[in-house]
């Protein structure tokens, strides 16, 4: 009977061992969702909708990712934090264009709603939020389902269905609070990044790499290869456009052969990407042919990049994807990736 009871007692400890070592080695992939980021209401038939959140939340839970992550609470930015990378006269308009409930912000493709400005400080927030949950290492990297999108969002500009630019937001933060020295920002999204260009194109503490369609046949007709930098940014702002329909094999030699390299060489402390999934093949708005996979494997190369220099620290913030089975399928494959790193 004692050795019953001592082989019982011992099989308990065990398990208890077991279920400690499970939970130090858990998924610390940060997920950011909320139901009140569809708020902002773009109309009818304006392919920066709603439906783009459900698509995504969907897909997630339905594979089972959702509950592998860890929720991160949406919180409002203090406008403070804004006023670092845009203009106040900007940062008015934009209030002032939702409050009276105009129909756009400077461009007719920004489409808003009364509520559109608290719902982008909700967006600015809620990154802002996942980048200090990473620094202060309750989580291991993130990635952030909110609208409206960010990265054609110029200082003093809105352009492309962008309100306040959300990654330079997060990039800035990342340099003035944590007081990093170098800050890498990937864009895969279709469409050139031209308002994160343009906001530290003149910084070398941040490195901007930018996949996107040929600008002379996608919009916003920026990011050709001579696009480098300015002053003390000089070589710090890569552009790889792509001419339609580049596939899977180009995006992977451009990585290898131009990404990488300089990722490597720059040595990032943390890394950010505009995460935007439109340049899948089956995507409606730009003629670029990448499978779903293609997001999973270009998700991998970044998280070496960041557990090679910045301690595995990285934040994703959806940009575009308006094809609504593709955004859903190629955001389950990124967040997949980024939990399997966190529990490798």
């Amino acid at each position: 009977m004692v050795s019953i009871w001592l082989s019982e007692r011992l099989c308990l400890a065990n398990k208890i061992v077991q279920t400690k070592h499970a939970e130090s080695t858990m998924a610390k992939t940060g997920l950011a969702q909320d139901k009140r980021f569809q708020q902002h209401d773009t109309g009818p038939d304006h392919p920066e909708r709603p439906q783009r959140l459900e698509a995504i939340e969907q897909r997630l839970g339905e594979s089972g990712l959702t509950e592998k992550c860890i929720p991160i609470e949406p919180v409002t930015i203090d406008l403070k934090l804004v006023h670092q990378v845009h203009e106040a006269a900007y940062i008015a308009r934009a209030e002032s264009a939702c409050r009276n409930n105009k129909p756009f912000l400077d461009t007719p493709d920004s489409a808003i709603c009364s509520d559109s400005f608290d719902i982008a400080c909700l967006a600015s927030g809620t990154v802002i939020r996942a980048v200090d949950m990473v620094m202060e290492k309750e989580i291991d990297n993130a990635f952030c389902a909110v609208r409206p999108p960010g990265h054609h969002a110029e200082s003093g500009l809105s352009m492309g269905f962008c309100m306040f630019n959300n990654i330079a937001i997060a990039a800035q933060h990342l340099l003035d609070k944590h007081q990093l020295s170098r800050v890498l920002i990937l864009d895969w999204d279709v469409h050139h990044g031209n308002g994160t260009q343009h906001i530290f194109e003149s910084d070398p503490r941040v490195l901007f790499i930018s996949l996107h369609g040929h600008p002379s046949v996608v919009y916003p007709g920026t990011g050709q290869e001579s696009e480098i930098g300015k002053d003390a940014g000089k070589g710090f702002t890569l552009n790889i456009p792509m001419t339609p329909p580049s596939s899977d094999e180009i995006y992977r030699k451009a990585f290898d052969e131009k990404v990488l390299p300089l990722a490597n060489k720059f040595a990032p402390e943390f890394v950010l990407i505009s995460a935007g999934f439109d340049a899948h093949h089956l995507d409606p708005l730009a003629p670029i042919s990448l499978e779903t996979e293609s997001f999973g494997w270009m998700t991998d190369r970044m998280l070496n990049i960041a557990k090679l220099s910045a301690q595995g620290r990285l934040v994703s913030v959806l940009e575009g994807g308006y094809h609504l089975d593709a955004l859903g399928d190629s955001v389950a494959c990124h967040v997949e990736r980024l939990i399997s790193a966190t529990a490798s």
